[in-house]
């Protein structure tokens, strides 16, 4: 019995400590901690230098299809689009269009793993704003001329016309299918081993953005344009950035971007090689910044032509840095005809590698396409540019160096500094040009430059009447 009355006793006893054991041990747990949510940061925007002109949009989100906001998402596929690079898809384009430009932040997508053959059509404004025209896939026109619609016109392809906030993008192909119209038996063009061949005549431009503002063009592949591959006339606010433009060396008039009568434009970070003008600069153009570009092979990057027909012609606050050009007719250029009113001024070129240029500086105001231009007393005034950091390697067939301004209105206000230009290969050509072409040296330049002329022309105190307003 007592051995009982000890077993007993000595059970309960372990069953309270057990339980105080327990209740300690239930005191000292603390439920798991839920997980932090991981907020991701956003992805930054490709940084475009923060000296960018004023006005310039700053880059927009990416719109993805396929989230929440995919009811936005207007995939041209959904109204008709066979994508087989034989079949008519411009209808389909279009309702997509319509159906996208009546929605807050619309989206036309034209998806991957398609090929969409689209004719001549404008893609009017306005729109409800964010609209995106996205394109993953293969966006073409018609094959050539014999295949282009007789109804259409033969000067441009696809218009994006008064827009605002307004973006192009898209990791797909805009393809020109130039070479048929680069053999029309218009205009001459150099061939191979320097033979003229025929060129162009109404050839399409391959985009046109026509009255539009606060655009942005990023990430595409453009190539084999009829004619200018990208055209922005009457624009506000334009940025462009990580493009891929391509057409062959000799392909005519392939212009890469083309700027006219518009302001505050930023073309960033792209490789452009194509037959014409890397990049040009037309009349009415101001605040323009280029940073991060590699051109060629190409013409270069030419402010002009400027003044043709004795027509005015302004282009003001343009700056070119960080940049290469390489194995391309000219490098940095200003091309004015002669007659011509208006002025070219506050252009920086700063930072630019030259590889196997001709011409790596040049102003031309005797620029002229045939035998009978003659010289005349009015020109485009050229005042205020610099020249900064300009170094690489130049095609000894012509001086590096190359100012050649009007009798009656000289250049003016012209400054180098750390420009050293040594020959690809072979000696050392004669001297750099210059004729009526006032400036300064803040450092010596290789080739030595002695015929910039000190001082100020003595025309300038007349040359109010070439200013613009």
């Amino acid at each position: 019995m007592d051995l009982v009355r000890g077993f007993l006793t000595l059970w309960i006893v372990t069953m309270i400590l057990f339980s105080l054991n327990w209740e300690n041990a239930e005191g000292r747990h603390h439920p798991p901690k839920k997980p932090k949510k991981h907020v991701p940061s956003p992805s930054p925007s490709p940084s475009p230098p923060s000296s960018k002109s004023p006005g310039v949009p700053s880059k927009p989100p990416p719109k993805k299809p396929g989230n929440s906001a995919s009811a936005s998402v207007f995939d041209v596929t959904s109204f008709g689009a066979i994508g087989d690079g034989s079949a008519d898809d411009t209808p389909a384009f279009v309702a997509a269009w319509k159906a996208a430009c009546a929605v807050d932040s619309g989206v036309v997508l034209a998806p991957e793993n398609h090929r969409f053959k689209i004719t001549s059509t404008i893609f009017s404004g306005p729109c409800k704003p964010g609209l995106v025209f996205q394109v993953d896939g293969v966006v073409m026109p018609p094959d050539g001329p014999s295949s282009w619609p007789k109804a259409d016109s033969r000067k441009q392809w696809l218009v994006f016309y008064r827009l605002d906030q307004m973006t192009l993008n898209g990791t797909g192909i805009i393809e020109g299918n130039g070479e048929q119209w680069w053999e029309l038996p218009c205009k001459p063009h150099r061939g191979p081993n320097g033979k003229t061949i025929p060129g162009p005549c109404d050839s399409p431009a391959m985009i046109r953005f026509f009255m539009s503002s606060n655009l942005m063009v990023s990430g595409l592949k453009i190539q084999n344009s009829p004619q200018f591959h990208m055209k922005f006339d009457g624009c506000q606010g334009v940025m462009i950035d990580k493009l891929s433009i391509s057409s062959p060396k000799l392909s005519p008039n392939t212009d890469g971007i083309h700027i006219e009568n518009s302001q505050s434009v930023g073309i960033y970070n792209s490789m452009i090689a194509n037959g014409d003008d890397c990049i040009s600069i037309g009349p009415g153009c101001s605040n323009v910044d280029i940073d991060g570009v590699t051109c060629g092979p190409s013409h270069g990057i030419s402010i002009g032509s400027l003044g043709v027909h004795n027509s005015q012609a302004c282009v003001s606050n343009l700056t070119v840095r960080n940049s290469v050009i390489k194995e391309s007719d000219n490098g940095v250029r200003i091309k004015t005809w002669q007659g011509g009113m208006g002025s070219v001024t506050g252009l920086k070129f700063e930072n630019i590698q030259m590889d196997n240029v001709l011409n790596c500086i040049i102003i031309d105001q005797y620029y002229c396409m045939s035998k009978e231009c003659r010289n005349q007393t009015s020109a485009v005034h050229v005042h205020d540019v610099s020249y900064r950091n300009v170094k690489g390697t130049y095609d000894v067939r012509t001086p590096p160096i190359h100012f050649a301004c009007s009798d009656s209105v000289a250049c003016s206000n012209i400054t180098l500094s750390e420009v050293e230009l040594m020959p690809y290969e072979g000696e050392l050509v004669e001297e750099p040009f210059c004729w009526n072409a006032y400036g300064s040296q803040e450092t010596m330049t290789i080739p030595p430059i002695n015929c910039l002329r000190d001082g100020e022309p003595a025309t300038v105190g007349e040359l109010s009447a070439y200013e613009c307003r």
